[in-house]
């Protein structure tokens, strides 16, 4: 899809060792006041959050840690990280896109450098 626009949808994260698919809530932040608000003023996040376009992110404002990954504009993930409040994320330029969610939650979801993920955004 080429034009992203706020709202829901679901993050598919595909299993590098063939293992099941796996399914999650995505919330899409497009516009530059989504992209702008981010997680910030939330204590958590159901699911994950998909800010587009997007090269780097910070967590200053934050009240809990996040895990973001960076991917590219095919969906390959290129970097992922868990960062506390009060940091400042390195630029990634080959990034296109961040996913962010709760700290841990990547690593339950098997999504790591490598992994292919797929977004479908609700109509």
């Amino acid at each position: 899809m080429g034009q992203w626009r706020n709202g829901k949808g679901t993050l598919t994260v595909t299993d590098r060792d063939g293992g099941p698919e796996l399914d999650v809530p995505v919330r899409i932040a497009a516009s530059y006041r989504a992209r702008s608000k981010g997680l910030l003023g939330q204590d958590g996040v159901d699911g994950a959050l998909m800010i587009t376009p997007c090269g780097s992110v910070h967590t200053f404002r934050m009240r809990f840690a996040i895990d973001v990954a960076y991917l590219d504009r095919k969906f390959n993930v290129v970097a992922v990280h868990t960062m506390k409040p009060g940091r400042l994320g390195m630029v990634r330029f080959r990034s296109r896109h961040v996913i962010e969610a709760e700290a841990g939650a990547m690593e339950k979801w098997g999504l790591r450098p490598g992994a292919q993920v797929r977004v479908v955004q609700q109509e």
